[in-house]
């Protein structure tokens, strides 16, 4: 009776083991802090409240295949963008969203990545895999349906829209941001049961209200060009500004600087933020949210509630994003060609109806969400 009760004991012990070895791979592209990290981000967060026994590790799998490169590969994608950014765009349409239902392979993708691919899952043994880029995706999907990656597979979607780039067939589950990226992937075949409508996952923290913060009564905008501070957003500010402007400017010093010089108190520009409490205490101070049409930026302010004002869409994803968000009505987009965009921002708060309607439109988005949390959808995913 002894001997069987430690050989139990025993048995339980490496069970836990094993259990505590089990990995969780989260696979971005690229280093730059952009969606793909931040969305990565929070669902660890929320993966390692739920499972202690889980590890949890982020791989860029361009710096994991070829090292160095991926800072050239960085470097160059931002030129490009501003450099020649109808170039990119067409680039981009072409290759990643025309005939976003014909789903081939990229078999450039698979020659370059492949191998790598399969040697980090082999040194890492994951028992679930979470993309939040497409490239990884897709090689994910390639290597499920040919019976070669036993891991369960997740994609989660860091834009408004299904990429043609990202794997469909053999992935798992599906973490979408809207009804529309849901009904997109049932005319794919999806089975319905696999996909969760989650909005793009943000950091836990934007679920909350901070409580030492005191509001202006003055109109008060937050400005914000993404973690790299691009787009035009001094073209935004006019000269002698009536709202208070809270400027994000990202790793943008150029910028901060320039607006420091300004010393107007009515504008407040900020380097950029890591730390999730204070960007939250921060939307919690703004009446409305001036931004490009980035994924997570755009789902943190439909968390807060905050009016949405689209601008300086940068080419590729962003200009998608607006147009599936323009649909979905939680964003009104702004020419800054045509007019003062402050006047555009008054009227707005100054129109019943403009507000009724675009807080219906955002009641709308949050009830197609999924209604169990995320930890829940985790939960079954990983059980």
């Amino acid at each position: 009776m002894l001997k069987f009760f430690v050989a139990l004991v025993i048995e339980g012990i490496e069970n836990m083991e094993i259990r505590q070895k089990e990995n969780a791979l989260f696979l971005p592209f690229l280093k730059l802090p952009t969606g793909h990290h931040h969305v990565a981000d929070a669902v660890m967060k929320e993966l390692q409240n739920t499972f202690q026994t889980l590890n949890c590790e982020k791989v860029d799998i361009l710096s994991y295949s070829y090292g160095p490169i991926e800072r050239l590969v960085s470097t160059a994608y931002i030129s490009w963008i501003k450099i020649m950014p109808k170039a990119y765009d067409k680039l981009y349409q072409y290759l990643a969203v025309n005939n976003q239902t014909n789903r081939s392979r990229q078999l450039v993708y698979e020659v370059l990545f492949t191998s790598f691919f399969k040697r980090l899952m082999e040194k890492n043994q994951p028992r679930i895999l979470f993309c939040t880029h497409s490239l990884p995706s897709n090689l994910a999907s390639v290597l499920k349906q040919k019976n070669q990656l036993q891991a369960t597979t997740v994609n989660v979607y860091t834009d408004f829209f299904v990429n043609r780039v990202w794997g469909i067939s053999g992935i798992d589950y599906h973490l979408v941001p809207s009804i529309r990226m849901k009904n997109f992937l049932l005319e794919l075949g999806v089975d319905e049961s696999t996909i969760y409508v989650t909005g793009i996952p943000i950091h836990p923290i934007f679920k909350k209200t901070s409580q030492c913060l005191s509001r202006n009564k003055r109109l008060t905008v937050l400005i914000t060009g993404g973690s790299l501070g691009m787009g035009a957003i001094e073209k935004l500010i006019p000269t002698k500004p009536t709202i208070h402007y809270i400027v994000l400017c990202g790793k943008n010093e150029k910028l901060y600087q320039r607006l420091q010089q300004k010393n107007d108190p009515l504008i407040t520009p900020i380097n950029y933020i890591e730390n999730k409490e204070k960007m939250n205490g921060i939307y919690d101070q703004v009446d409305a949210v001036v931004t490009k049409p980035g994924g997570v930026t755009v789902s943190e302010c439909l968390m807060k509630r905050k009016p949405i004002f689209t601008c300086s869409a940068l080419p590729g994803q962003e200009k998608v994003n607006e147009l599936e968000l323009k649909e979905l009505g939680v964003i009104y987009p702004i020419n800054i060609g045509l007019g003062n965009v402050e006047s555009h921002i008054k009227d707005f708060f100054q129109n019943k109806e403009a507000k009724t309607l675009y807080e219906e439109a955002v009641n709308v988005f949050h009830r197609h969400l999924d209604k169990k949390s995320l930890p829940e959808i985790l939960q079954e995913i990983c059980l």
